[in-house]
């Protein structure tokens, strides 16, 4: 499943009308995060506290939120001006949103302990896109 969400970002990257792509994603991960939100308060609370993990749970939520509102962000940029940094900057939180809370929620729900160990991938591929998009903006603006 990852591969073939990586697969689609790679191809969305090659494709010149990337702002229309990144925002067609943000949109799609939108809807994602607000049912996996839902899902989580109603149908898995009783797992997620079984399991001591309502809190990563949550915060797996909350971090793939904020990115996902951070690539619309970037697709609004780039329908005004597409830039190779831009097109990595939204690549890098997608690949987060993927590994961080992606593990988290698969964390949450199995207390497979050992899938913490991939988690800071993903928080430093957050980190990182937060750098390139400053980047952009001080060189851009």
């Amino acid at each position: 499943m990852v591969v073939i969400w990586l697969e689609l970002a790679v191809q969305s990257l090659a494709n010149e009308t990337m702002g229309k792509q990144q925002l067609i994603i943000g949109s799609i991960l939108g809807a994602l995060v607000v049912g996996i939100g839902a899902f989580g308060a109603h149908a898995l609370n009783p797992i997620l506290v079984a399991n001591g993990r309502l809190d990563t749970f949550e915060t797996a939520v909350q971090y793939h939120m904020f990115h996902t509102l951070a690539i619309l962000i970037v697709g609004i940029l780039m329908k005004q001006k597409t830039h190779q940094l831009l097109k990595l900057v939204s690549f890098l939180f997608l690949f987060g949103i993927l590994i961080f809370s992606g593990s988290l929620y698969v964390l949450s729900i199995t207390n497979i302990t050992v899938l913490g160990a991939i988690t800071p991938l993903g928080g430093v591929s957050f980190i990182s896109g937060w750098i390139l998009l400053c980047v952009y903006l001080v060189k851009s603006y």
